[in-house]
């Protein structure tokens, strides 16, 4: 099964499709019926709002009936459809699959890097496009990751990373314009396996940053984007458990790390020419002091501003920080919500941009002065057909088996009532620090319309509530995930959802929480969702040679020794079938994912065909021209979420 060339294999892949849509086949009017209200809630035709970036003006546009955007440019807001950048619709002809990555104008705007995945598997083809005349210029180069591009101050150099043969993004290459790529010059080569490179360039237009970092450590290099030939500098030698980042703040560069924090803060440090007073920590001093419980997570620089990120209780946060130490945070009031960034490309700007949303509230799309707070709604998402007075959202917290709190956020139609009447959808991933804030889904919506409840755990694993959130739920404190899953399930159906029709769904390692759930807790559940799970994991994180493994085994351990060897197969949900009734299953796979190998779901289905012993319906489906990410056309993704949903609506 490891070996997806091989005809017998993709024989049974096959034959499972078949089998899934036999099943599928009863409920094809009510996967018509939600894919039709899917579309019914977008506006097909659309335009973003332009944003501006040097003298041009940048937008995307989407045209009803064709599946991926067209990127523009002009000269102001009003023109800005006057050039075609990118026509991804052009791109993907002939493909089943598409996926634009690296979208990169040169600092003057002559030129784009742009990259392209064809098959799902991250492996992207990247070329540079002359935006003056359309063509393209040189050759295209293979192979490359989606791991960032950088480009010189001048325009006549390219950074762009490629990865190993365990797909890792590990080499830097400098390329030059008019040059073929196999001159092209590797500019680092990150030999340890467990780290993963990415670049880019600060807001400034200053530096180019390489960044080298593994789940528990980092490493940066500097360039300057004006002697992009020059050797890149390190900030600071990689130690173990030590993660930092760096920017540029004019005069100075600013450093976010988890030295002597837990949490986060933020230093900053003098830069000169020859980068010394960076690489020398006597001159770092501290800008942002760490708080725990509150995980900083990320700052972006601007002139006379930084914009900090964060999460506190549960909630993600945007603070305003000024040079002489004053600050704000951007209010968005108390229900669960997300707030983030839109595209703020200028250096030089006294104003920010974000986006909120919540379960039950549509993207909307803000301009906020950064000293005087005057808010400027841009753009609310159109939702066509839908009225949003129907829609509640909450957060409920549920106890742990340890008596820990676990937060769950709730959405549901007015008239469905949180009494333990209606069925409802628990969904987790709980893995790698990852916050999930609460998304608006229009396709949601036909669940809550239908009189469904959905719910968002926050288990350990993940980052909502600090560090120690995380590191409570990963290597030998893994199980306390999967407790908090089912803590949020048995809080659900002790009252608010029907006990009896109670789903759970989750993605790739949230594939795995929903495994482990379901395998340690059957009776628990009417019907699981397991989308490109990570089900196969003692296996997986034993062979070396499968891509990524080495990488993550200080995220899950190594099981080739104690304790996790143990650990791990305690929970590892291939390994704990067992003889007993579980609910209705649905899997996902992709034939070309590099991260979660089909073989994964595919040996988890025939285990548990083989060995579980109840009537409910095992379906498995496989996309056998994508990867980790499914379909890749929004029409297509409308009718595979249209497909999961009738699925929950059938078993639950």
């Amino acid at each position: 099964m490891v070996d997806t060339a091989d005809a017998e294999f993709i024989s049974y892949l096959e034959a499972e499709n078949t089998a899934a849509s036999e099943w599928f086949a009863p409920h094809e009017p009510t996967i018509d019926a939600i894919f039709s209200e899917i579309k019914s809630r977008v506006r097909e035709t659309d335009m973003s709002t332009p944003v501006k970036n040097g003298p041009w003006w940048y937008v995307a546009r989407s045209v009803e009936g064709l599946n991926y955007p067209i990127h523009h440019r002009g000269p102001t807001a009003d023109t800005a459809t006057e050039q075609v950048v990118i026509d991804e619709n052009i791109e993907a002809e002939g493909h089943d699959y598409f996926d634009l990555g690296a979208f990169d104008a040169t600092m003057d705007h002559r030129y784009l890097a742009w990259s392209t995945d064809t098959d799902g598997d991250e492996r992207y083809a990247l070329q540079v496009r002359d935006l003056d005349t359309g063509d393209r210029v040189g050759e295209i180069i293979p192979d490359v990751s989606n791991a960032g591009t950088a480009w010189s101050a001048d325009g006549h150099w390219l950074f762009y990373v490629t990865p190993d043969d365990q797909e890792r993004p590990c080499r830097v290459w400098r390329h030059r314009m008019g040059t073929s790529p196999a001159d092209d010059v590797c500019v680092h080569d990150e030999t340890d396996e467990r780290f993963f490179v990415g670049i880019g360039t600060t807001r400034s237009d200053r530096w180019i940053i390489i960044h080298a970092g593994s789940k528990t450590s980092a490493e940066v290099r500097l360039v300057a984007t004006t002697t992009p030939e020059a050797s890149p500098v390190v900030v600071m030698a990689r130690r173990d458990d030590i993660e930092y980042s760096v920017d540029d703040w004019g005069d100075r560069f600013v450093i976010t790390t988890n030295d002597g924090a837990a949490d986060f803060r933020v230093l900053t440090a003098p830069h000169d020419a020859e980068l010394r007073g960076l690489i020398d920590p006597s001159t770092w001093s501290e800008l942002i002091a760490h708080v725990p419980g509150r995980r900083l997570t990320g700052i972006e620089p601007f002139r006379d501003h930084l914009l900090v990120h964060e999460w506190a209780d549960a909630q993600p946060r945007l603070r305003v920080l000024f040079p002489d130490g004053s600050e704000r945070t951007i209010e968005i009031g108390a229900e669960p919500h997300d707030i983030d960034l839109s595209a703020n490309p200028e250096w030089d700007t006294d104003s920010v941009r974000f986006v909120t949303q919540s379960l039950a509230t549509p993207l909307a799309l803000f301009d906020e002065h950064v000293v005087t707070g005057e808010r400027t709604l841009l753009r609310r998402i159109p939702t066509p057909n839908v009225d949003l007075d129907n829609y509640r959202s909450t957060r409920l917290w549920a106890p742990s088996t340890d008596g820990v709190r676990v937060p769950i956020d709730v959405v549901h139609h007015v008239d469905t009532p949180l009494d333990g009447t209606a069925p409802g959808v628990l969904y987790g991933y709980g893995s790698y620090e990852a916050s999930l804030p609460p998304w608006f889904s229009v396709a949601r919506l036909s669940l809550l319309d239908r009189g469904h409840v959905w719910a968002l755990a926050h288990p350990r694993g993940g980052g909502e509530l600090g560090r120690q959130w995380y590191l409570d739920g990963k290597l030998e404190n893994k199980q306390h995930t999967f407790d908090d899953m089912l803590a949020c399930s048995e809080h659900l159906a002790g009252g608010v959802i029907d006990r009896a029709r109670l789903a759970i769904r989750g993605g790739s390692a949230g594939g795995l929480l929903v495994g482990a759930c379901m395998t340690q807790r059957p009776e628990l559940f009417a019907s699981v969702v397991a989308e490109v799970p990570f089900v196969d994991i003692v296996n997986s994180m034993s062979d070396p040679s499968l891509p990524l493994t080495v990488t993550e085994w200080e995220e899950w351990g190594d099981p080739r020794s104690e304790p996790f060897a143990t650990l791990m197969a305690a929970y590892s949900p291939y390994d704990n079938v067992r003889a007993v009734d579980y609910p209705a299953l649905y899997v996902t796979a992709g034939l070309n994912d590099p991260r979660v190998s089909v073989h994964e779901p595919a040996k988890f289905v025939a285990r548990l065909r083989s060995i579980g012993t109840g009537t409910a319906p095992i379906v498995m489906r496989t996309e056998m021209g994508a990867g980790h990410g499914g379909p890749s056309g929004r029409y297509e993704a409308w009718r595979d979420e249209a497909r999961t949903l009738a699925f929950l609506l059938a078993t639950t």
